[in-house]
């Protein structure tokens, strides 16, 4: 009996054709379309936020600088460059300066050295230290407000701690009117800023220090070298990158400081614990002065961003370059 079905062709496996170059390249553009487009989905928002919250403000700060202006309806009364002439004319403006410069100046001197020592001490292996830089960083998590209140309280003419643990000590003659005296409200407030900020500062060297490789201090202590040599030649050269950012973070910090001198002294005693943003705050919100004060303002931001740029541009540069990274993938 024969079958009635057809033979079957016995074929190899079936393959497709190979995508022409053609066509692979429209894949690859369709593919890096649409990657694009993902990602400016993601960015617009916060583009959107970024321009209506910073860059328009900013820029309708730059226009109004140009105007008499008591900051009611739109200014209209244009003075030219007459804010800024005056600004240089200004003894409570010049003297803003100057107490930046000091403030800048201190935080380099003092608190930032103070911030590496306490870190340098945590860094060992110690009873407690867990503790220890929790209590040295909580300061940083209070808030401005709560902190200049706290020490409104602790320096407050004979009554404050202050006074009194200098009346028990037998140094009567120490304390005074801390925030009254204006030969005494900078120090003070230096104080107060070096309370406040040292804990952040001190977090940012023990994470540089523990990034140091115990390698190279093994290495050198068996070279015979000491623990000051070891610290100088080994550690601080690898903590240079972290110590040129937290002293970035301290002078822009400096120059916009505004909240625990409102909080504290408000510009007083006679201007003398003024400083630019307080200034600013004066003349723009109790003065009615709004175009003075948004003069006020772009010098500020002008001197922040030059120093920014010139910082990263100096001093910045290598660590940039060793981070930045090309859009194939690849190390510039």
């Amino acid at each position: 009996m024969t079958s009635t079905f057809p033979p079957v062709e016995k074929t190899g496996p079936r393959t497709d054709p190979p995508p022409s170059p053609r066509s692979a390249v429209r894949g690859r553009r369709r593919l890096r379309t649409r990657n694009w487009l993902t990602a400016v989905g993601f960015q617009v928002p916060a583009l959107l936020l970024f321009a209506a919250l910073v860059l328009l403000p900013i820029l309708f700060a730059g226009y109004a600088a140009f105007f008499r202006w008591g900051g009611f309806g739109m200014p209209s009364d244009y003075i030219g460059g007459e804010n800024f002439t005056r600004l240089l004319k200004d003894p409570v403006f010049l003297g803003d300066l100057w107490r930046c410069f000091l403030l800048v100046a201190l935080s380099l001197a003092l608190q930032l050295p103070f911030a590496l020592a306490l870190a340098v001490m945590l860094n060992q292996r110690m009873r407690g230290r867990a503790v220890y830089r929790m209590l040295f960083f909580a300061p940083y998590v209070l808030s401005e407000a709560i902190t200049g209140v706290l020490f409104a309280m602790i320096f407050a003419p004979g009554d404050g701690l202050a006074d009194q643990l200098l009346g028990k000590a037998g140094l009567e003659g120490l304390g005074g009117e801390w925030f009254a005296d204006p030969d005494m409200v900078m120090a003070t407030l230096f104080l107060v800023m070096t309370w406040k900020y040292f804990g952040f500062h001190m977090m940012l060297y023990l994470a540089g220090l523990q990034a140091v490789p115990k390698e190279l201090t093994e290495a050198a202590l068996i070279d015979g070298a000491g623990p000051w040599q070891r610290f100088r030649n080994v550690t601080l050269p690898l903590l240079a990158p972290t110590i040129r950012i937290s002293v970035f973070l301290s002078v822009i910090g400096s120059i916009q400081l505004f909240d625990l001198v409102w909080v504290i002294t408000q510009g007083g005693p006679d201007h003398h614990s003024e400083t630019m943003a307080v200034t600013m705050f004066q003349y723009g919100f109790k003065r009615y002065q709004v175009g003075y004060a948004s003069a006020i303002s772009v010098v500020m931001f002008g001197i922040s961003l030059v120093f920014a740029l010139a910082y990263q541009r100096f001093v910045l540069r290598r660590d940039l370059e060793g981070a930045t990274t090309t859009m194939r993938g690849g190390v510039k």
